[in-house]
């Protein structure tokens, strides 16, 4: 079918990407201009040692960074705030993310205040616009899932309206530079590792089967799942693979850049308002809803579903397409099991919640990007699979 409507891609990102890549830091600073950079990070990257490695690489190239160390899983609207006010305070000059998303997405949030004004729910999407580039930024994985280092994106939670919500869909908000080392994912956790894993799925998933994809998209989002269904499994189960972790990191960033400036679908629209409800780890939560999701989508784009089971390596020969995209959601149910996601019920909701939450998932802007109409009740029969799967006789 040939296509009228207008698609455009665009990513400003430099990408730095190696075994020990992280050593490689301190020059790309330099190289940007940064003296003094606010460095965002956790307290789980310094414990594990990371912070540390961080911050000899960018002392060897004389770049000296204030730690703002205080970011936290689904990171709210003060915190953005406090470490703008930080930035501006300590006279810096760019900031270097460390961690995962949750430290990517703070940093560029900082970085959208730091170069406008004001407060980050200020500029949440839909309202007052990114306007200027944000300050030289490094962005550093430490897990292998939300590509944030790449995408246009940072997702930001309003405790006070208890909901997430997206600030970008422009380059202005993205990283100058992306140094990704598979070596800083060996220490991630098992449910770490799936989380963060299964979310990378997602990206690509969604980004393949939404209205707005394009032949780049198409691309990058299909290898990611290659790389996801084949090394997702050894990761989880050996943590010091390394050609594991290596292709892992690579599929989190092909599904980042499978988002281009646009929406995912019904998945991200549940996991994000259902995050702002319950403090879920945003991975496991994805996860968990995928399937459900792509249960009730492939009915939209049975072609689409198809060539996604030719992705995860199933023989779909001789196969009708309605079977192949059958064959495509069924996998990523067993995928679930495989890596132990959480139920919904461990993840702290209750089926009482079902109505309110999707309610909010119908009220989010990437409903518009599904490849399956979806409204409210459909939300709600989701939701309910999304239940019953956690249920005795379910699978987990």
């Amino acid at each position: 079918m040939l296509e009228y409507t207008l698609r455009t891609y665009q990513s400003p990102t430099r990408l730095v990407q190696r075994l020990g890549a992280i050593q490689e830091l301190g020059s790309e600073a330099s190289r940007l201009g940064m003296r003094r950079p606010l460095l965002v990070t956790d307290a789980g990257v310094k414990a594990a040692g990371l912070l540390e490695v961080a911050l000899e690489s960018l002392r060897r190239s004389d770049v000296e960074p204030v730690v703002f160390d205080k970011v936290r899983a689904n990171p709210g609207v003060s915190l953005v705030d406090e470490g703008a006010a930080e930035y501006r305070s300590q006279g810096c000059d760019g900031l270097v993310a460390i961690g995962g998303g949750s430290s990517i997405d703070t940093a560029k949030g900082i970085g959208v205040v730091a170069a406008h004004k004001g407060s980050i729910v200020e500029y949440e999407w839909g309202h007052s616009p990114i306007e200027s580039r944000i300050p030289p930024m490094i962005a550093v994985p430490t897990t292998a899932g939300t590509g944030s280092e790449v995408t246009l994106w940072a997702v930001i939670t309003d405790p006070k309206r208890k909901i997430k919500f997206n600030v970008g869909g422009t380059p202005h908000i993205a990283s100058w530079v992306a140094v990704i080392d598979p070596e800083l994912t060996v220490k991630l956790p098992p449910p770490v590792t799936a989380g963060t894993g299964m979310d990378a799925l997602a990206h690509a998933v969604e980004c393949f089967t939404m209205s707005y994809h394009q032949p780049f998209t198409d691309a990058v989002a299909l290898l990611a799942m290659e790389y996801v269904a084949k090394y997702l499994r050894v990761a989880f189960s050996q943590a010091n693979n390394l050609e594991a972790r290596y292709h892992m990191s690579a599929a989190a960033m092909l599904a980042g850049l499978a988002y281009g400036t646009d929406s995912a679908g019904a998945a991200h629209a549940m996991s994000q308002t259902a995050g702002g409800v319950h403090d879920a780890p945003h991975g496991a939560l994805t996860a968990r809803l995928l399937g459900p999701v792509m249960e009730y989508n492939h009915s939209g784009e049975p072609e689409r579903f198809a060539r996604m089971a030719a992705a995860f390596g199933l023989d779909v020969r001789g196969v009708s397409t309605w079977r192949a995209a059958e064959m495509a959601v069924e996998y990523v149910h067993e995928l679930t099991r495989d890596v132990d996601i959480p139920s919904m019920q461990e993840l702290g909701f209750g089926e009482d919640e079902i109505p309110m939450l999707a309610d909010k998932a119908f009220a989010d802007p990437q409903t518009i990007g599904n490849p399956r109409d979806v409204d409210a009740a459909a939300y709600r029969r989701i939701y309910k699979q999304a239940f019953d799967l956690g249920n005795k006789n379910g699978a987990r």
